[in-house]
């Protein structure tokens, strides 16, 4: 019987992890839907090729760096170039817990990335997402995942809100102050001008994948069938995701007079990232407050940044940054104290009776996390610049990266004569 379930919690979580490297494909469209035609090849092979120099990284060092033994404050020192060593109490195959960590380092990276859309070079890419994946995500992920100071703090965070989406979009936040803003994207009164994304309908379609694929990052994490805590997990996951795409779309249509639709896609994804520090920790009444609380946050703090001039292409800094700080924040408002002992990670929120303690914890993993993983990436990227330069030329830009970058075009019919569409 323990062999059988043994079995089944592997199973479980290899199913999970591919669902969670299957959310790649979700931030294939989602970047590309939400920027201009000219780039949609280069954004859809740069996250093919950033998730490969991840899972090099990851197997490396980053592995090892999170969970590693001898650990010191930052880091594990033990498991480097993992080469599939069992552990005999661990629950599951350890080989599968490696490619399901995997996925995760490679969806933050994803998320850091997309503060780069439009108008950095290939070469950062490539140099950026080494360091990110020894620097910066491993680092968090130990002090929160790993057994690190953040952990014995009692820190709440069951899939991610803060270990994947917050460092990504702490990146992202760093990428974008050094890049500055796209060319036309604000004029010299400082009004800025929209620069609309080529395909609405792969933004939905990214966004519904996302949204499956949530369900291998969230249940998934319980990396265990007993109980079938992960159907619960996953009703918490799918409550936030639904009530963060109405509210979303509600308050675009007050605001604004009209339904935006963009605004609410945000928001199904804002809800789904809030959510995800707090799954297994809150009840469905929670889960549907959070969510629609992060449709609405995602509103504002769209144009929050936008009147901050901070070109966000892909909304990276509001969908994974005000929605993780959010999630986080709500365990220390709504975990019950049965959950947290099930899981058997920190307290009752204060609405449980666990007055601001839980929220403190909270608070000190949101700031120090979101400061280390700006400062890290800012200090990685200005270095970056300084030596070789973060940015394409302005021709290269106009011309769009597809070519600039690949010598090819993502839509070669749309840019090309018929002739030399003939030649392909």
């Amino acid at each position: 019987m323990e062999n059988l379930e043994f079995l089944m919690n592997s199973l479980w979580t290899m199913v999970a992890a591919i669902l969670v490297i299957l959310m790649l494909g979700g931030f294939i469209l989602l970047e590309a839907g939400s920027t201009r035609m000219k780039n949609a090849g280069h954004i859809a092979g740069k996250t093919i090729f950033t998730f490969g120099i991840a899972s090099l990284v990851f197997w490396a060092v980053g592995y090892g760096f999170i969970f590693g033994d001898n650990a010191n404050f930052f880091v594990g020192m033990s498991d480097f170039f993992y080469g599939g060593g069992q552990v005999e109490d661990a629950g599951l195959q350890t080989t599968v817990f490696f490619v399901f960590q995997l996925a995760f380092a490679g969806i933050s990276l994803t998320i850091a990335l997309g503060g780069f859309a439009e108008r950095a070079k290939l070469s950062v890419y490539l140099i950026f997402s080494v360091l990110f994946g020894v620097l910066v995500y491993p680092i968090i992920a130990h002090w929160i995942w790993g057994g690190g100071w953040l952990a014995e703090h009692g820190k709440q965070d069951f899939a991610g809100s803060t270990v994947v989406h917050l460092t990504g979009a702490a990146a992202a936040l760093a990428a974008t102050l050094l890049l500055k803003p796209r060319i036309g994207k604000y004029n010299a009164d400082g009004s800025s001008n929209p620069i609309f994304g080529h395909n609405q309908v792969y933004t939905a379609l990214s966004v519904l994948i996302l949204w499956v694929g949530w369900f291998g990052f969230n249940a998934g994490s319980t990396v265990s069938v007993a109980d079938g805590f992960f159907g619960y997990v996953a009703l918490n996951t799918n409550l936030a995701a639904a009530a963060g795409a109405v509210a979303a779309l509600l308050i675009s249509w007050i605001v604004l007079g009209k339904s935006d639709i963009t605004t609410m896609l945000n928001g199904a994804l804002a809800g789904l990232v809030a959510i995800t520090a707090s799954c297994a920790f809150v009840e469905p009444w929670a889960a549907v407050v959070i969510g629609l609380i992060a449709g609405v946050l995602v509103f504002y703090s769209v144009r929050f940044f936008e009147s901050r001039k901070i070109d966000d292409p892909i909304f990276a800094l509001s969908v994974h940054g005000a929605a993780g700080i959010w999630g986080t924040l709500s365990n220390g408002l709504f975990a019950t104290a049965e959950l947290a002992e099930y899981t058997g990670v920190g307290k009752a929120g204060l609405f449980y009776g666990g007055g601001f303690g839980q929220l403190g914890v909270q608070a000190l993993g949101v700031i120090t996390s979101g400061l280390f993983a700006f400062a890290v990436s800012y200090v990685i990227l200005f270095v970056i610049k300084k030596v070789s330069g973060l940015r394409v030329t302005e021709e290269e830009e106009i011309m769009g990266l597809d070519i600039s970058e690949h010598g090819s075009y993502g839509y070669p019919e749309a840019f090309l004569s018929k002739e030399e569409t003939k030649s392909l």
